[in-house]
């Protein structure tokens, strides 16, 4: 992600990730309240994790929501209230410096609400793929994710320069890229919901939400045209000499977007877990808070959209095409295609895959 407090920053651009993030509530709260509830669960320190969560208001909104709904549960005649060790967890290139100065503001803010540290809470960053283990044997109490899980580990081995212009999956694509995906996404979530299996009590939960798509057709354009139309805005400065070709060929995105059935077939098999609930929603490409106070204006979307996917993408094309790639062009580029994409289509949205998951 783009680090620090600028225009281009993650933490700046992800008005997104936030309207993702509150369809979940009900999802979350649920959650909460079967684990104070089991049997299984003492009373005394909960372990709660946020997996992926970047840098900016988003992470500690979860953290805040979290806290606030348990503590809603316990003033409704419960007593003893749990202390909460809440870690923001994230690959170690994460911006946890400006993570870090959110959590002291955080903290000060519940003193001045609280008298205390959120009656207990305690907020710690905790760097590391959550494709391996993070977390002790049966220690963690509950994990969330939100708008992390259709990253990769890695771009599937193999495909080299098999895509061509493509930067993902799109109809054109060789059936080995198609499989190669589709491999790569199968071995990550397996590990994931296995290093998972092996941290969680025996009542725990977690609530996973990520980009998936409509039909079971892994070439489906529509579920990919927002990477298509930066693959052809990538083409174009190809062919104006601003990029070479074959830095183009060799360029894959480390994203998988997979349909329900994938996601549950991989669940099923791995068998750590059960599936609760499954919640499948829309999100406007330009989805945030404002989405509908303001009457569509193609520009305005089209910039939304653009400094969204630029605030994730940049540091991933500088390390691929190197410090010369105008990224300034490249996402005006971009949101000049996206805006009139979106003009015509004001339907585009991805579809949002959230579940709720308890130990099997």
């Amino acid at each position: 992600m783009n680090s620090g407090n600028d225009k281009t920053s993650y933490a700046n651009n992800s008005s997104f990730q936030n309207f993702v993030i509150s369809k979940t509530w009900d999802l979350v709260d649920e959650a909460l309240r079967n684990i104070i509830e089991s049997d299984g669960f003492s009373g005394c320190c909960m372990n709660m994790v946020d997996m992926g969560c970047a840098s900016g208001p988003n992470a500690l909104w979860v953290a805040s929501h979290v806290m606030e709904s348990i503590q809603d549960f316990y003033n409704t005649g419960n007593s003893g209230l749990p202390e909460i060790r809440f870690f923001l967890n994230d690959l170690p290139g994460n911006d946890f410096n400006s993570l870090f100065k959110l959590v002291e503001d955080f903290n000060e803010e519940k003193r001045l609400v609280c008298g205390s540290i959120r009656s207990g809470c305690f907020v710690y960053g905790l760097p590391g793929s959550f494709y391996t283990r993070l977390f002790p044997t049966k220690s963690l109490h509950f994990a969330y994710s939100s708008c992390s899980l259709h990253w990769l580990s890695q771009v599937p081995q193999g495909l080299e320069r098999e895509n061509k212009e493509n930067i993902y999956i799109v109809l054109t694509s060789p059936p080995e890229v198609l499989e190669a995906y589709a491999e790569q996404y199968r071995r990550d979530l397996f590990a994931f919901l296995s290093t998972r299996g092996e941290e969680m009590v025996r009542d725990g939960r977690m609530v996973l939400t990520f980009v998936g798509r409509k039909c079971e057709d892994l070439s489906s354009r529509d579920e990919s045209v927002h990477l298509t139309m930066l693959s052809q805005t990538l083409l174009e400065m190809v062919v104006q000499g601003l990029l070479e070709r074959d830095d183009l060929y060799s360029f894959n995105v480390p994203i998988y977007m997979p349909c329900q059935q994938e996601v549950e077939s991989i669940i099923n098999h791995q068998g750590s877990f059960k599936i609760d609930k499954i919640v499948v929603f829309p999100a406007r490409w330009d989805a945030n808070k404002y989405a509908d106070e303001l009457p569509f204006d193609k520009n305005r979307s089209g910039k939304l959209v653009a400094d969204c996917i630029r605030a994730f993408m940049e540091p991933m094309l500088v390390s691929h095409f190197g410090k010369s790639i105008d990224c300034d062009f490249l996402f005006q580029r971009y949101a000049e295609r996206v805006g009139e994409h979106l003009a015509k289509e004001r339907s585009s949205a991805y579809q949002m895959l959230s579940i709720s998951l308890s130990m099997s």
